[in-house]
C-alpha cells in the first residue's frame, strides 16, 4: 500500500488581510480534502496556523473572525497618553503604541491547547530576538506568547518578553519560514500561501508616504527589500527545496484587495477571494498531489542560493 503523501503549509506575513486570507486558504486546504502533517507561520500566518494547530475547528474560527475589530487586538494608547511619555518622560521605557494585552488575550481565548506540544501536528512559528537581531524559530513552550511575539510589529506592538528575551514581528527575517518544516517533519509537499504587501515601482513611494500609517509603510518596505526565494510573481509555482530535502514546493500567490491598518473592513471579501483562488489553482494538480508528488510538473532548474527561508535553520 503506498504511504500517504506528507504535506506542509506554511503561511507567510500579511497584516490584518493576511489573516483573512490565510483563513480562506485553510478553508481551501480543508475542502479539498489535504491533511496537514506539519505547518508553520510568520506574523499574521502564525496566528491563523496556530489556531487551527491547536485543534481549533475552521467553523469556530470562522465564527469568531466574523466580530472581530480593530479593537480586539490592538489598543493603542489615547492621544494625551502618548504625548506624555513622548514629552514628560522623552520616551523612555517607549517601545510600542500598543501593549500585547487584549492581543494576547484574544489568542489565548481561541486555542484549544496551550502548548505546541500538544497540536495536532508539528508547529512552529517565526519571530526576531531583538537582542541579538537573529531569527527565533518556536516550536515548544506556552503557544500564546510565541504566537504574538511573531505577530508583534515594531512601532504598532510593545515586543514580548519571552524567557527573559524581547521579540518582535517575524517579518524583520523571513516571511515565510518554509526551513521550520520541509526538512525536519520528512515532507513530500510544502505549500506556501504568501500574502505579504507587494510594492510596486519606487516613485509611488512619495504618495505612499503621504498616507495613512506612513511609518508602517516604512518599516513594511525595510521588512521587503529582499524577495524571498520562493516568490515567482506567478498565481502558482512549483520548485524543488533548495536544501536539498527533496521536498516540492508549490508557492500560491493570490491577488487580494488592500487593506489598510488596522481596518478589518473588507476582511470576509479576501478571505472568499483567497479561498476562491486557491481551490482553483490547486485542483489541477490534487490527484498528483494526494497520490504521488513525483508527478507533479516541476521544472528541472531550482534555486540554489536562496535569500532568505530553507538552508538558513536557527
Amino acid at each position: 500500500m503506498e504511504a500517504i503523501p506528507r504535506i506542509g503549509v506554511v503561511l507567510s506575513s500579511g497584516g490584518v488581510r493576511g489573516v483573512y486570507a490565510h483563513t480562506g486558504f485553510m478553508q481551501a486546504i480543508q475542502n479539498l480534502g489535504i491533511t496537514v502533517s506539519a505547518s508553520a507561520g510568520c506574523s499574521a500566518g502564525a496566528l491563523v496556523g496556530g489556531f487551527i494547530a491547536s485543534g481549533t475547528s475552521l467553523e469556530r474560527w470562522l465564527e469568531t473572525l466574523a466580530g472581530v475589530t480593530s479593537r480586539t487586538f490592538w489598543t493603542p494608547d489615547s492621544l494625551s497618553s502618548f504625548l506624555w511619555k513622548m514629552t514628560a518622560r522623552r520616551g523612555r521605557g517607549y517601545t510600542g503604541l500598543s501593549d500585547t494585552s487584549a492581543a494576547l488575550q484574544f489568542t489565548r481565548d481561541n486555542l484549544a491547547v496551550n502548548t505546541f506540544e500538544e497540536c495536532l501536528y508539528p508547529f512552529h512559528v517565526l519571530a526576531m530576538n531583538l537582542g541579538t537581531g537573529k531569527k527565533k524559530m518556536f516550536s515548544e513552550g506556552e503557544l500564546a506568547p510565541r504566537m504574538m511575539a511573531s505577530a508583534a510589529m515594531p512601532i504598532l506592538y510593545d515586543p514580548v518578553r519571552i524567557d527573559g528575551e524581547y521579540y518582535c514581528d517575524g517579518v524583520m527575517i523571513d516571511f515565510a519560514p518554509t526551513d521550520a518544516i520541509c526538512c525536519r517533519n520528512q515532507l513530500d509537499v510544502v505549500i506556501v500561501h504568501y500574502v505579504s504587501q507587494h510594492f510596486g515601482a519606487q516613485q509611488e513611494i512619495g504618495a505612499a508616504l503621504q498616507d495613512s500609517w506612513a511609518m508602517l509603510e516604512i518599516v513594511s518596505r525595510l521588512a521587503f527589500r529582499e524577495k524571498p526565494w520562493y516568490q515567482s510573481g506567478e498565481p502558482l509555482s512549483l520548485r524543488h527545496c533548495p536544501c536539498g530535502c527533496g521536498a516540492i514546493v508549490i508557492a500560491i500567490e493570490p491577488e487580494l484587495p488592500v487593506m489598510r491598518w488596522p481596518v478589518t473592513r473588507g476582511g470576509d471579501t479576501a478571505r472568499h477571494n483567497a479561498r476562491e483562488q486557491a481551490e482553483s489553482l490547486l485542483q489541477p494538480y490534487l490527484h498528483a498531489l494526494l497520490n504521488d508528488p513525483r508527478k507533479l510538473p516541476v521544472p528541472a532548474s531550482s534555486v540554489t542560493n536562496p535569500a532568505s527561508g530553507c538552508g538558513t535553520h536557527t
